[in-house]
C-alpha cells in the first residue's frame, strides 16, 4: 500500500513537469454579456494555478470583512403578484425567481404594505374604515387575492426568504387631506397611536399566515407628495417624532422583533437620515436606514455609515423602464452603481422595483398614478409566455451565489474593471466583476495571496461571478 501511495505521488510530480504551473483547485464563473448573447450562463472550471497570471490583477482578501449581507431582489407590488399569480406559468415562474437550484434564489422582497404607485386594482388600505381608532376592521383579506397567494408559494421554495414592509400612505381618515393621494398625517397623538397600532397588527396578522416581516420602513419616499397616487409626505422632524413616541414603544410593548429602517427615499439628503440618528431618543429603536436610487450620489449610504457605524444601511428601490431599454448599458450601470456600489456602500440588500409586470407596464389601474412605464424583472405576457429582462440577470448574478449571512469581504479593483465580494456561511467565496471596457481583457483572482491565481479573458461590457 505504501509502495503504491508513492508511485502515485511521483505520478502527480511527473505531470507537473514541463508545465509552467501546477494545477492548483478550481473555480466556477456564470457571465452575462452586454450584446445579450450570453446570459447568466455557467462557463468551463477554471484551475488555479500558481504564479501570478495576467491582466488585472483582483486580490480578495478574506481577513478584511464588513457587513453581513441580508438579501437581494425586487419589490412584490400588487401588479407583480397579480401577473405572476395568474400567468400560465405560475409555478415556473415562482420557480424562476425564487428557488437557489432551479432558478435565481431571491432571497428578499419588499412589500407594500396595501396601496402603493402600482397597482392592479384600486389602491386600500389595511384599515379603512373611518375613525376606527382601536382599528377592529383591520384586514389584510385583500392581500389574500394574489399577493398572499404567491409568498406562500415564494416560501415554499425559498423558506429563508426574508420581507420588508412599507407603506406609501396611512388610511385616509388618518391624513389631513382624507385622501390616500398626496397630504401628511394627522399630528395628533390618537392618529399617531393607531398608526403604531397599524404597523403592529400588519406584522401579526402577516404572523398568523406563517409569515415573518423582517424590517417596516417608517414611510416610503416620505419627502414625496404627489397627489395623484398613494403618498404621504413626512418630515424628518415627523418621522422621528413617530418612531420616538409612537411606533418604537409599541413595537417594545408588543414584543415585535421586526426591524424599523428609517427614510427609504434618494440618496440626495443624508440629512433626514443623519438627523433622526442623532437623536438618541430616536435611534434606539431604528436599525437601519433604507435609500432609493432616483437623484444623489450612490455613496451616500457609505456617508451616513461613517457617522453612524453602529447602524445597517438597505439599498430598497430602484427601477429599469422605457426611458432606458440598452441592455448592454443597463447591465453596466446597474452593475456599477447598485450591485457594486451599494454593498460597498455597506448596504446589506440590493433590492429593484417590481418583481414582475406585463407587457404594458402593468396592470395599472387608471384611477391610480405613479410609473406607467416601469419594467420588472420578468415581462410575464397577458395571453402566457414570459421574458427575463435584464434586471432578472443583475439580480441573479448575486442572489444565486451570495447567501444569507455572507459577509462582504474585501476586493481590489482595476482599470475598467469593478469588483465586490463576499464569503459564504459554507466558506465560499462569491466575487462579480464587471468589465465596463468596450474590449475584453484578462483578470487574475487571488485570495489572501496563497499562492493560485484564477485567471479568465472577460469579454468588454460583461459582468461574471465567480465562486471559489
Amino acid at each position: 500500500m505504501r509502495q503504491r501511495k508513492s508511485a502515485n505521488l511521483i505520478l502527480v510530480l511527473l505531470m507537473c513537469v514541463g508545465r509552467t504551473a501546477c494545477l492548483s483547485g478550481s473555480m466556477r464563473g456564470w457571465l452575462t454579456t452586454g450584446d445579450h448573447t450570453i446570459l447568466l450562463r455557467q462557463l468551463p472550471t477554471i484551475y488555479g494555478r500558481t504564479g501570478g497570471g495576467s491582466g488585472v490583477h483582483i486580490s480578495v482578501d478574506r481577513n478584511k470583512r464588513y457587513q453581513t449581507m441580508e438579501g437581494f431582489g425586487a419589490a412584490l407590488t400588487s401588479s407583480a403578484a397579480y401577473v405572476i399569480h395568474n400567468s400560465p406559468e405560475y409555478d415556473e415562474i415562482v420557480n424562476e425567481l425564487f428557488s437557489p437550484y432551479a432558478g435565481i434564489g431571491i432571497s428578499y422582497i419588499r412589500l407594500p404594505m396595501g396601496a402603493s404607485d402600482i397597482q392592479a386594482e384600486a389602491p386600500y388600505t389595511y384599515a379603512d374604515t373611518p375613525y376606527d381608532f382601536n382599528l377592529d376592521h383591520f384586514s389584510i383579506q385583500k392581500d389574500r387575492q394574489f399577493i398572499l397567494p404567491v409568498i406562500k408559494k415564494a416560501l415554499r421554495v425559498n423558506p429563508t426568504l426574508k420581507i420588508v414592509g412599507t407603506p406609501w400612505t396611512a388610511p385616509a381618515w388618518m391624513k389631513n387631506t382624507n385622501r390616500l393621494q398626496g397630504g401628511q398625517l394627522k399630528w395628533d397623538a390618537n392618529v399617531n397611536e393607531a398608526y403604531a397600532k397599524y404597523f403592529v397588527k400588519f406584522i401579526q396578522s402577516y404572523q398568523n399566515e406563517g409569515i415573518n416581516i423582517t424590517a417596516v420602513t417608517v414611510q416610503n419616499e416620505p419627502l414625496n407628495g404627489n397627489n395623484q397616487y398613494p403618498t404621504m409626505e413626512m418630515s424628518w422632524q415627523q418621522e422621528s417624532e413617530f418612531v420616538k413616541h409612537h411606533l418604537g414603544p409599541m413595537f417594545r410593548s408588543n414584543n415585535i422583533k421586526t426591524k424599523i429602517l428609517i427614510y427609504d427615499h434618494n440618496w440626495d439628503n443624508i440629512d433626514y437620515a443623519n438627523n433622526i440618528l442623532n437623536d438618541h431618543e430616536t435611534s434606539q429603536y431604528v436599525s437601519g436606514v433604507a435609500w432609493h436610487c432616483y437623484a444623489g450620489d450612490k455613496n451616500a449610504p457609505l456617508q451616513v455609515h461613517n457617522s453612524h457605524p453602529n447602524v445597517d444601511m438597505y439599498f430598497t428601490e430602484c427601477s429599469g423602464g422605457d426611458w432606458a431599454t440598452d441592455f448592454s448599458g443597463n447591465l453596466m450601470w446597474n452593475t456599477a452603481t447598485l450591485f457594486i456600489a451599494q454593498p460597498r456602500a455597506w448596504t446589506k440588500t440590493v433590492l429593484l422595483w417590481n418583481l414582475a409586470l406585463d407587457e404594458n407596464h402593468g396592470p395599472h389601474v387608471q384611477t391610480n398614478g405613479g410609473c406607467k412605464t416601469c419594467r420588472g424583472a420578468l415581462t410575464v405576457n397577458s395571453h402566457g409566455g414570459y421574458t427575463k429582462e435584464v434586471e432578472f440577470y443583475l439580480i441573479g448574478h448575486l442572489s444565486k451565489f451570495v447567501k444569507p449571512g455572507a459577509v462582504r469581504i474585501d476586493s481590489s479593483t482595476g482599470q475598467n474593471t469593478n469588483t465586490v465580494a463576499f464569503q459564504n456561511p459554507d466558506g465560499s467565496v462569491a466575487v462579480l466583476i464587471q468589465n465596463s471596457d468596450s474590449s475584453s481583457h484578462d483578470v487574475t483572482i487571488q485570495v489572501n495571496n496563497d499562492g493560485r491565481s484564477y485567471t479568465y479573458n472577460m469579454p468588454g461590457h460583461a459582468i461574471a461571478t465567480f465562486v471559489l
